[in-house]
């Protein structure tokens, strides 16, 4: 089964995750956005504008002004986490400081930053979106090396999500290459949860004993399976559980989990046994904050989401904390995953973005073929 032409053109043009420990990547030894968020770029660039138009880093309430700019999902964490790190800034040095955020798909996102939007901080969903900063001269070298854990602020694996009853008997990686399933996800395109959708099902078969070759057929396959690409994880979400379509949604576990809780997703889902681990660091955007003046303030904010209140939060929100004492308090609420591989299994980010989401990478020749 292939994808539709009319969608082909449409979306053309439009530490390791803790198990017992937490411990970084080997690779670097918004409810919520429609539950509130832009939704285009061009929304996000306007965002962007109005951000770069406050005077600096100075609020019109005569205080400072911080922005950070993160992916979809992380919005319901931040709305808890940010207060806190504001009343914190104002015990500690008197001063009034205001965070502004902005949520979206993680690729648009990276490129909004690119095209001016005014980030001093930005929680992406995987760290070749913040070399791609780097590469852009917004970020300097050895970024990853200012925080712990490898500046990884959370983890995540992927979730099977199906529908209530699961009538298509989904269980795992083959069954979603079956003739007939209607697959959900995102679009690797703009949305980074996306990116680690196709590397979950890449691994799924490289890491269990097949070839490369054989990997290239079941992501096809899985791939001709989806008729819709949303354009980021929450919109994925929606899509499935409020518009009902399709009959199993690929998608990080933070989103089950935050559906579970909202009272969304009342079936159970599923955390295959071999699983990615999904990384997503933060960084401070230093060509922002040099010019703005608001590199102390920028580098207190990292520092501060990845301590223990912070880590607290994200885990009550559905993300696996890096922190290890928050860890080992809330490791019972997660699926064990007991085959995890890595993005540096895979050569590490550069390599990944040239062998898969590059032009002419695998993502691009399959879409050729449907065309």
């Amino acid at each position: 089964m292939l994808f539709h032409r009319s969608l082909v053109q449409r979306h053309a043009q439009r530490s390791r995750p803790p198990l017992d420990t937490p411990l970084p990547s080997e690779e670097l030894r918004h409810r919520e956005p429609s539950r509130g968020v832009a939704s285009t770029t061009a929304v996000l660039l306007a965002t962007g504008l109005l951000l770069g138009g406050c005077g600096g880093s100075g609020g019109s309430d005569g205080g400072k002004q911080l922005s950070l700019v993160s992916y979809s999902v992380t919005k319901a964490a931040y709305d808890r986490i940010l207060p806190g790190f504001e009343a914190d800034w104002k015990a500690k040095t008197g001063e009034t400081l205001r965070i502004r955020t902005s949520y979206g798909g993680s690729g648009s996102q990276t490129r909004a930053i690119l095209d001016g939007l005014e980030a001093d901080v930005a929680n992406l969903a995987l760290a070749g979106d913040v070399l791609k900063l780097q590469k852009g001269g917004l970020v300097k070298p050895g970024w990853e090396t200012r925080l712990p854990h490898a500046s990884i602020l959370t983890q995540s694996v992927v979730a099977l999500i199906p529908r209530p009853g699961n009538p298509k008997r989904v269980k795992n990686w083959p069954d979603l290459a079956r003739p007939g399933l209607e697959v959900i996800t995102a679009n690797p395109k703009t949305s980074g949860g996306a990116r680690w959708n196709v590397l979950a099902l890449w691994g799924s078969v490289t890491r269990t004993g097949g070839s490369d070759q054989q990997a290239r057929r079941f992501l096809s396959a899985v791939y001709g399976n989806v008729n819709n690409l949303p354009k980021d994880a929450r919109e994925a979400s929606d899509t499935f559980l409020k518009r009902g379509q399709g009959d199993v949604l690929l998608n990080y576990e933070i989103e089950a989990l935050q559906a579970r809780r909202h009272g969304e997703l009342k079936q159970p889902f599923l955390v295959p046994p071999v699983n990615i681990a999904i990384e997503a660091p933060v960084v401070v955007i230093d060509r922002n904050v040099d010019r703005r003046g608001t590199r102390r303030a920028a580098e207190a904010l990292a520092t501060y989401l990845s301590g223990e209140k912070a880590q607290r939060i994200f885990a009550e929100e559905g993300f696996r904390p890096v922190n290890a004492s928050v860890w080992t308090a809330v490791r019972s609420r997660f699926s064990p995953v007991p085959h995890l591989f890595h993005a540096a299994d895979f050569g590490g980010w550069s390599r990944i973005d040239d062998t898969f989401f590059a032009k002419q990478g695998i993502w691009e020749q399959l879409f050729s073929k449907r065309r």
